[in-house]
């Protein structure tokens, strides 16, 4: 290192000194809830958010020398963050991109390739079958991509897809399932993954709102579905907290490994957050790299990262298309793509993120539990969600599950109320009442997508004898959702004193709505 070098690293030293310093005096609101740092929360004066960025110096400084360096495209921050995603979800490999919803359209995108089996590639008029409840953009791929989204109805005790509806709404053009494990809690993957094998489906897991989140099911079971890679890999856990694993009999795995993609959201609300950012994950089959780096990276044939050259050593030796013999690889386009990539600062704040992830995921299920036990003298009034496989819940026992034998851990993204149907007041005096006290809430995305405008524009919009969308179920959980839902926070900002006020505030609600 020469002497320049020296006092160039020493400044930029002095200078991240000085950037941690003045982080930990400006963001101390921004630390954990079990933080003693942060700031005492001052009840109908301060704001309990609903979700938020839970971040301290670490990330601040990570983000400042990444400019100061000023690669700024995606680069080794990019790569650091992408391995370790990679290696936490137990994927084969993870594209970076630069928002959750940028990943489902890259996911479908990609199942659209002419490199895909003919019998297997998605074209225009093919059908995906989603769930009516939940964000636009799971289903505004399927559209995009001149495909039909068939919805079927979700269950308001979950949140999540009816999946006992999946043989309703299949039909000979049916070629992929794609569907989110809503606010943090797994779908039932053994019955998805046993339809999608019986109709050699793609199945695409939005686990954007559920990083961290695990599914169980027996061995026997997993072998049936085919998940030969999970328990290879299950097979060399290293230990009881090593992912995936088996354990008496059982294997457990994270969601966003179990599907053939698998999408991530990094925006603040989420379980960690690059300020926008996401990932495609491919789960098992590496011919699905190159194109979701293709779709993501403008549609370009080479796998060439930012800044070099030649990785493939026959970069003036392609002869692709309709293009002269020796054409550089660099600027041959296979597909229709896109310039998804996120920046490396964004990557470096991501990586320092994900640090913190074990630690986060354990607040939000602990959150979520400190809610409910709060809020079980309201159960008269609201109903609460529960997990997946889960069949009632009690302060004393716990969760009492059914007999599949499947399992679900939730890294709850919110704790999802619904209103009984006989409750004195509905759900939008709840939601006033919760503004009013500074408390964050949020409806359940778009409710019954069908119902949204855009929606509705489309059937304006279509020829006769179109269908651009199918409904083959009634569709009465999702406007149950629609109309009786709401969501408050579980994320790991939240302090004992923020769920005490939300506590208190809530219950006061329905005991005043009680005397009426």
């Amino acid at each position: 290192m020469t002497s320049e070098d020296t006092s160039l690293q020493q400044l930029k030293d002095s200078i991240l000194a000085q950037v941690r310093d003045y982080a930990a005096k400006r963001h101390a609101s921004c630390l954990p809830g079990s933080d003693a740092r942060k700031p005492a929360f001052r009840p109908g004066i301060d704001t309990v958010p609903y979700a938020g960025r839970v971040f301290d110096a670490n990330e601040v400084e990570a983000a400042v020398a990444s400019c100061l360096d000023f690669w700024l495209t995606l680069g080794t921050e990019g790569e650091r963050l992408r391995e370790a995603l990679q290696q936490f979800l137990g994927v084969k490999h993870t594209v970076l991109v630069n928002s959750g919803s940028s990943a489902n359209l890259v996911a479908l995108t990609a199942l659209t390739s002419h490199k895909l089996p003919a019998d297997r590639r998605l074209r225009p008029g093919d059908e995906v079958i989603t769930v009516a409840a939940g964000f636009p953009t799971t289903a505004s791929p399927i559209l995009q991509n001149g495909c039909v989204p068939v919805f079927i109805d979700a269950d308001p005790a979950t949140g999540n897809a009816r999946v006992d509806q999946l043989e309703k709404a299949v039909s000979p053009r049916t070629k992929a399932v794609m569907m989110a494990h809503t606010l943090g809690n797994p779908f039932d993957l053994g019955a998805v993954l046993s339809f999608c094998r019986r109709h050699n489906l793609w199945l695409v897991e939005d686990n954007c709102d559920a990083l961290g989140c695990t599914y169980s099911m027996p061995v026997g079971k997993a072998r049936e579905l085919g998940l030969d890679r999970l328990l290879r890999l299950a097979e060399k856990s290293e230990g009881p907290d090593c992912l995936p694993r088996i354990e008496n009999g059982v294997l457990t795995a994270y969601t966003g490994s179990f599907g053939d993609l698998s999408t991530q959201s990094f925006y603040p609300p989420h379980h960690l957050t690059m300020g926008e950012g996401g990932a495609v994950n491919v789960v098992g089959d590496m011919k699905l790299k190159i194109i979701v780096e293709s779709i993501r990276d403008w549609g370009r044939d080479c796998w060439c990262g930012s800044g070099m050259d030649d990785t493939c050593h026959k970069r003036f030796r392609w002869k692709l298309g309709d293009l002269p013999e020796g054409y550089d690889h660099k600027y041959i386009y296979s597909h229709l793509g896109y310039n998804l990539k996120p920046l490396d600062v964004q990557a470096a704040i991501g990586y320092r993120q994900m640090e913190k992830l074990p630690a986060f995921i354990e607040a939000r299920k602990k959150n979520w539990e400190y809610l409910r036990r709060g809020l079980d003298c309201c159960g008269d009034a609201l109903e609460f969600a529960l997990p997946t496989h889960a069949l009632s819940w009690s302060a004393d026992n716990g969760f009492v599950w059914d007999d599949t034998g499947d399992r679900t851990a939730c890294s709850w993204f919110g704790f999802m109320i619904t209103l009984k149907p006989g409750a004195t007041f509905t759900r939008t005096e709840l939601a006033l009442c919760l503004d009013d006290a500074r408390i964050g809430n949020r409806m359940l995305f778009g409710g019954n997508l069908v119902k949204q405008p855009a929606f509705v524009q489309l059937l304006r919009d279509a020829k006769p004898g179109d269908e651009p969308f199918r409904t083959p179920v009634p569709l009465d959980g999702a406007d149950a959702i629609m109309e009786r839902s709401i969501f408050i926070g579980t994320y790991p900002g939240l302090s004992a004193e923020m769920m005490n006020y939300m506590i208190a505030t809530i219950a006061g609600f329905v005991e005043e709505r009680r005397r009426l």
